[in-house]
């Protein structure tokens, strides 16, 4: 199926005195910022050439508009499938969201509406989630007889077993209060203070050492996939790690020598 000509993603390079933040915003606000196989690919290759910053800090991703983050996979794409299409169109949505889980440096996901199905999943493959109150969250893909598959993977982890199979057996919406109790999303702020929460999340990360958020990270992915004692000792070579270059050095001093109070 031929791609919306006005669908698209772009890309904002923001330069700060501690590097880069790059705001990343999925573009058919038309028709509420809806993933077909196209618009996947623009974005798998905009967010594989920003992993390759070396002085890229952090990512925030939206969506166009007011009325929606994501929401959804293209279904008049879908519709038409075969299954050796379908196995391709769903491999495309993965790695989108895999190439933002693989991105050295966090992804705040910057919640503005409705976060449905593939929408979901690329905002579970994100490290933080901050969502205005108008947000509206669930995973309907029984409904239109297909599995929630790829990323959907991530969401007992966030939010259990019980409360994932109630999402994806169900089918139904949640609202943004109730993904806040549930741990789907980190913060919940007005509608008109979204861009100021996610600005504190920013600010709060740039703080800390710009490769010791990049080694955090890579460790945090490293324990998703590790048994305990695996984790605990990749952690350690990531500590030595840090002590690579003065960074711990360097702002450990400048703790220590901080005014008092």
């Amino acid at each position: 199926m031929a791609a919306d000509p006005q669908a698209g993603v772009h890309v904002d390079i923001e330069h700060r005195e501690t590097g880069v933040i790059a705001r990343v915003t999925i573009d058919n606000a038309t028709r509420l910022n809806i993933l077909g196989s196209a618009l996947m690919a623009e974005f798998v290759a905009g967010i594989t050439a920003l992993g390759a910053r070396e002085d890229l800090r952090a990512v925030v991703l939206t969506g166009a508009g007011e009325r929606a983050f994501i929401g959804g996979a293209d279904i008049r794409e879908m519709a038409g499938l075969d299954p050796v299409q379908a196995r391709e169109f769903i491999t495309c949505l993965h790695r989108l969201c895999a190439a933002l889980r693989d991105l050295p440096v966090p992804v705040i996901a910057r919640v503005n509406g409705y976060a449905l199905g593939a929408g979901l999943e690329v905002a579970a493959a994100c490290d933080l989630r901050v969502a205005a109150s108008n947000a509206v969250f669930g995973m309907p893909e029984v409904r239109v007889g297909i599995p929630s598959v790829i990323e959907a993977a991530l969401l007992p982890c966030l939010i259990g077993w019980g409360r994932t199979r109630e999402l994806l057996l169900l089918g139904e919406t949640i609202d943004a209060e109730t993904a806040l109790r549930w741990g789907l999303v980190e913060r919940v702020v007005p509608a008109d203070g979204l861009d100021a929460a996610v600005e504190a999340c920013l600010a709060a990360l740039l703080k800390g050492g710009a490769r010791a958020t990049r080694l955090q990270k890579k460790l945090i992915r490293r324990w998703e996939d590790l048994p305990v004692g695996e984790a605990i000792a990749a952690g350690i070579d990531s500590f030595a790690d840090a002590y690579a270059t003065d960074e711990p050095s360097r702002l450990m001093r400048a703790f220590l020598n901080r005014p008092r109070r």
